[in-house]
């Protein structure tokens, strides 16, 4: 009875292990056969779902961090390549996403980084980093997502922000002290050169406004001297028809005539100019009028000339404003000479 009650544990045994070697190719091994019925029940549990794989690689709080240090935003990342912790102080003001994906690539060749928002979208590489750390944010570095918090805003107080007022103040006093001299000196022979070429570009051109001024002077002129002709011949003429010829009874009629043409032709010169009927304006109109005629005729480039004096002008009044530094920093409005 013994014998068969040992028999019976023994097939047991041998049918148990035969109906535990599919779960071996699975990756479950026993070290030594299971003696007791009660030991493989006990295993049984086991033959659940399986516990995760424990990684060497550090969690994603770990490996990437993003803190304030010294004063300065710093991202802490673990390289992937070299396995070790490196610093990256960032400037979220004046870097983007690409400079600061570059900076990780040259400091490990073997790294693809992105920059992901949230809610998984990716970050264009020409967004201020400023910009992205106003909310948290996804880095991807070879495949793996790390979730990074955007860091707390410093609030400065108003005693400490008028101290660095005042000391950027003392800064950018300290570099004018140090550096307008020299970069004036710089502008000025700049300018001094530009007023150099501008000179040699204007004086054939001047030469040739000067031959069109006095020939359009002397045109202009010839025509008053015509109209003070005119008068005197037709105030001889009527003297002489008052006095020698008919009586003043006959004259009156012809010289009121004589005024409401001149009256007329004075209205039309203003309907056609839009312009006062004035000797001095009259005068102009006709030297320019001259002036152009010949100007075309000379092929001089008025539009030319006029753009090269107006740089010669402005050339000139930054070299005056070089010349007094206290108005430098005035408007231009403020510095005009009074007429």
């Amino acid at each position: 009875m013994k014998m068969a009650s040992v028999r019976l544990i023994a097939k047991v045994r041998t049918g148990l292990w035969r109906s535990l070697q599919p779960f071996q190719a699975c990756g479950f091994t026993a070290t030594r056969p299971l003696p007791l019925l009660l030991k493989v029940n006990s295993r049984c549990p086991s033959l659940g779902p399986a516990p995760a794989l424990i990684s060497t690689t550090p969690t994603p709080s770990s490996a990437v961090s993003l803190k304030h240090k010294h004063g300065r935003l710093v991202l802490e990342v673990l390289l992937p390549s070299r396995q070790e912790k490196c610093l990256f102080y960032l400037r979220p003001m004046l870097m983007t996403v690409g400079d600061m994906i570059a900076d990780l690539q040259s400091e490990d060749s073997g790294v693809t980084a992105s920059l992901l928002s949230a809610d998984g979208q990716c970050v264009a590489s020409t967004t201020l980093l400023d910009t992205v750390l106003q909310k948290d944010f996804q880095l991807v570095i070879n495949g793996t997502v790390y979730d990074i918090s955007a860091p707390e805003r410093v609030v400065a107080s108003s005693e400490h922000a008028r101290d660095m007022e005042d000391m950027k103040h003392v800064v950018h006093l300290l570099h004018t002290a140090l550096h307008l001299p020299e970069h004036h000196l710089l502008q000025e022979r700049q300018l001094l050169e530009r007023l150099d070429n501008l000179k040699q570009e204007l004086t054939p051109l001047e030469k040739m406004k000067a031959r069109l001024s006095r020939t359009a002077e002397f045109h202009s002129s010839r025509v008053l001297w015509t109209g003070m002709a005119l008068l005197s011949v037709q105030g001889g003429a009527l003297g002489w028809l008052t006095w020698w010829v008919y009586s003043w009874d006959v004259m009156e009629p012809v010289t009121y005539f004589i005024t409401y043409a001149t009256s007329m032709g004075a209205f039309a010169y203003y309907i056609l100019t839009k312009q006062d009927y004035v000797y001095p304006d009259a005068k102009d109109r006709q030297f320019l009028r001259y002036f152009y005629k010949g100007a075309k005729k000379k092929q001089f480039n008025v539009e030319k000339y006029n753009k090269l004096k107006d740089e010669l002008e402005q050339v000139e009044e930054d070299l005056r404003r070089l010349k007094y530094p206290n108005q430098l920093q005035l408007p231009l409005e403020q510095i005009q000479a009074k007429p």
